[in-house]
């Protein structure tokens, strides 16, 4: 049987092996942030409210070095955007799969607040599914809550497992709530970056409603033969977007759009980043036990 020290020290090392594979990917944003470089090439992730608050873009490494970057694009709705800076063989961290996370798991934030280097506090999940509001005034679903201590300056850097995976990008603090830490996932992030560095923006379809995952009762799913264990409750709806225009309700659990299975807020983000502005998209709603159908016609998310 372990001991305490056995124990302690298990812990140490796992905390210690992400740091050392991790750590050396994570830069200061002109002193004023966190971010991560994420290919060897010099593409970097960080926040978009980092990169909103200065004009010119400085990477600073571990090693002491620095490299001057450029703004590839930034999306205020995730809180994301993507730097470049010219280099090669630089050390790099990927994302992992966010949706493999689970409450009470052990994570590690590394940070580069106000210039210290590799700052490191370790913590748990403490939920996930959270919504949280960022600075557009959009509503981004499906964060990560932890108790990892954080603090202005480590905005924009991961949120790391004990695998080595980055699982978050830290995103925010509550300054009257001691402890409580928020990520956006990597999950989302992945979407994100690839959009970035293709168009520079993300161009999204918007339906007008803010919704959690929910769990659908089997029997529900066998009578329609839905093949599927959750939707997405409605949590609340704009009136005049083209949900409520088209008749959505409150607490409507929506299981399909445009014959695309929505599982959970995955699914619907995914569906409305890449599904097409103007143009009609059927939707399947659970209301109570009865599966209605409604077409919508989603408008541009306006940054």
């Amino acid at each position: 049987m372990l001991s305490d020290v056995d124990l302690l020290d298990s812990f140490s090392q796992a905390v210690i092996s992400v740091v050392e594979s991790v750590g050396p990917a994570v830069v200061g944003v002109s002193g004023v942030g966190t971010g991560m470089l994420i290919t060897p090439d010099g593409y970097a992730l960080t926040n978009s409210h980092v990169v909103s608050a200065v004009k010119a873009y400085e990477l600073a490494l571990r090693d002491g070095s620095a490299l001057k970057a450029e703004l590839v694009g930034k999306d205020p709705h995730t809180d994301l955007a993507v730097l470049r800076a010219s280099g090669a063989g630089l050390p790099h961290a990927r994302l992992g799969d966010s949706g493999q996370l689970k409450v009470g798991q052990l994570v590690v934030a590394i940070g580069h607040p106000f210039g210290f280097q590799s700052t490191v506090t370790t913590g748990v999940v403490s939920a996930v599914g959270r919504t949280m509001r960022a600075q557009s005034g959009r509503t981004i679903e499906n964060i990560i809550q932890t108790d990892a201590a954080l603090n202005p300056g480590n905005s924009g850097g991961p949120l790391v497992d004990t695998r080595g995976q980055v699982v978050g990008i830290n995103t925010a603090i509550i300054a009257a709530a001691q402890g409580i830490c928020f990520a956006v996932p990597s999950n989302t992030a992945q979407r994100v970056v690839s959009l970035l560095i293709r168009d520079g923006r993300v161009i999204r379809s918007y339906l007008g409603i803010t919704g959690e995952t929910w769990p659908i009762h089997r029997r529900v799913n066998r009578y329609y033969h839905l093949e599927q264990e959750g939707g997405v409750r409605v949590a609340s709806l704009d009136p005049n977007g083209p949900a409520g225009q088209a008749g959505l309700q409150k607490d409507d659990v929506l299981v399909s759009l445009a014959n695309h299975p929505i599982k959970g807020v995955d699914d619907l983000q995914h569906f409305l980043t890449d599904w097409p502005v103007g143009i009609p998209a059927e939707a399947q709603v659970l209301r109570g036990t009865e599966l209605l159908k409604r077409t919508t016609i989603p408008v541009e998310l306006k940054n």
